[in-house]
């Protein structure tokens, strides 16, 4: 199996339709064990298209539930997603970011939920999944001020797995990571995504039941007795991802 790779650009409401097609895509599709998202090394992707939102009203928002088709497959996305962020990840750019499984950024990456100053909050995550990476204080300030953060911040506070030095480097990190998972069983890979994601959305107690069920389960795989087997032959396991 192989990663897939798929370039973004500025957020607007048809990219997010393009987008979530090809995560269906990539996602029912046996070949590809990963994904990777990146945009330029400019941006990865800048936000909303405000000209786009500004003369929206709450009746329309409310009814047609605005904004929901941008966070409504990535979450259900069973196959690993990496983010390979360069240049800007603001508003709906760093939700877009925050919603992938890994996030990799270079230093020279921008985060940032600028919402505020346009008389806004977050509308795809922001303020839920920052302040799950960082903690509310931290998140609090920068979601009431718009101040953005840096790549090497967003590293030391949690949100970026691994910060490099260019964007080429931040691009090629993610692929080698998303080729070295799809090398591996994608049974066992969807499981611990399963598991990992439960963590952020229940008590320790429940995610520790939830987790010791799924480990259970795994033994009904043929990649359990392929990979055990190998390991104890001492040989390379040859996954049949069932």
């Amino acid at each position: 199996m192989a990663p897939s790779t798929y370039t973004l650009l500025p957020v607007q409401l048809s990219l997010f339709v393009e987008l979530n097609n090809a995560l269906e895509t990539f996602d029912n599709d046996e070949s590809t064990g990963a994904i990777v998202l990146t945009g330029s090394e400019k941006a990865f992707a800048a936000g909303a298209d405000i000209k786009e939102m500004k003369d929206l009203t709450f009746s329309r928002a409310y009814n047609t539930n605005f904004i929901s088709s941008w966070s409504s497959t990535i979450p259900n996305v069973r196959k690993p997603i990496i983010a390979a962020v360069n240049g800007h990840a603001l508003g709906g750019g760093c939700e877009l970011a925050l919603m992938a499984d890994i996030l990799y950024c270079s230093s020279s990456a921008t985060f940032g939920q600028p919402e505020i100053k346009l008389g806004i909050i977050p509308g795809a995550g922001g303020s839920q999944r920052l302040t799950a990476a960082i903690g509310k204080a931290r998140a609090m300030e920068l979601i009431l001020t718009g101040k953005n953060f840096s790549g090497a911040e967003a590293a030391q506070w949690g949100v970026a797995a691994r910060v490099f030095g260019s964007a080429d480097e931040c691009v090629q990190g993610a692929l080698e990571t998303a080729e070295r998972i799809a090398k591996l069983s994608n049974v066992s890979v969807r499981a611990a995504k399963e598991v990992v994601n439960k963590s952020q959305e229940t008590g320790l107690r429940e995610g520790l039941d939830y987790e010791r069920k799924v480990f259970h389960g795994l033994f009904g795989s043929r990649d359990q007795k392929i990979g055990m087997s190998a390991f104890v032959e001492k040989k390379k396991p040859d996954w049949s991802n069932e």
